[in-house]
């Protein structure tokens, strides 16, 4: 089959069925008319924990509840595909109804066995697919804002783990770190109005009025320029609208982004 599609490509549902003649649902879907079998790795579920190491996605087979089987429905089309020919093509989703093409892949090596958490935060067995990309030495990237809010949903849901939980994962994944490709805009600030406003706190972050937490290589106190309105949210690159922060005041405000301490920087700077 001619594929007109090529990897970083964004397709909706609706494009998936009508190339493939696949179904609408479900992260593996057969095609008997194009003898295909179509992995979406949808990093929008928390459920499944599938990783990148190099080109090899470590793909997670289907079951939501219990502990997963490789002999049922597509996780056996998968694990035999060798022997069955079936094409596999692989999306990624990280935005809801946005399919990215990443390509053909095959089966690298023997499925393995890993524990993860079922749909009912219950520890099971499930079905680990090393999907090797055919085409290209590695998956296309992804835009910056779609990794971090992936990464963001993953600390947040790993936060509801014990920590003999947390180990049992540890155990499981082993020590190798998924890593991705990341394409994103970055603002080319001012550095000088960023000294300027240093200078102005005197050593102290101007949020919880403490001193420095360090002193730099050159002797100086450690502090951070931060944006009051953000520059992507259209904030102007000015004196009035930056200030110096401690590091853990500035990561609070990006990560907490709290109304009371954006109004308390808007009054002291006014």
């Amino acid at each position: 089959m001619m594929l007109m599609i090529k990897p970083g490509d964004i397709l909706q549902n609706k494009d998936l069925q009508r190339i493939f003649r696949c179904g609408l649902q479900g992260g593996m879907r057969r095609s008997h008319r194009t003898n295909s079998l179509i992995l979406v790795s949808d990093h929008t579920r928390g459920i499944y924990k599938d990783r990148w190491e190099g080109n090899i996605l470590y793909y997670t087979g289907m079951g939501l509840k219990g502990d997963q089987s490789i002999s049922f429905s597509q996780n056996k089309t998968l694990a035999q595909s060798k022997a069955n020919n079936v094409t596999i093509q692989l999306f990624e989703v990280f935005n809801a109804g946005a399919y990215i093409y990443q390509g053909r892949v095959k089966l690298d090596s023997t499925p393995i066995q890993e524990t993860q958490l079922d749909i009912n935060n219950n520890n099971r067995k499930v079905w680990i697919f090393p999907s090797k990309l055919i085409d290209q030495a590695g998956p296309a990237p992804i835009l910056e804002k779609d990794f971090q809010k992936v990464r963001m949903a993953r600390e947040n849901n790993v936060k509801k783990l014990s920590e003999e939980e947390l180990r049992k994962r540890i155990k499981s994944t082993g020590n190798k770190a998924s890593r991705r490709q990341v394409i994103g805009n970055k603002y080319d600030s001012s550095e000088e109005i960023k000294e300027l406003a240093k200078r102005k706190a005197k050593g102290k972050c101007v949020l919880c009025n403490n001193d420095a937490p360090f002193k730099d290589k050159f002797g100086k106190p450690f502090l951070e320029g931060h944006h009051i309105i953000s520059l992507a949210n259209g904030g102007p690159d000015t004196e009035e609208n930056v200030v110096a922060l401690c590091p853990n005041c500035h990561r609070k405000m990006h990560i907490l982004d709290l109304k009371s301490d954006k109004e308390l920087l808007r009054q002291l700077f006014k």
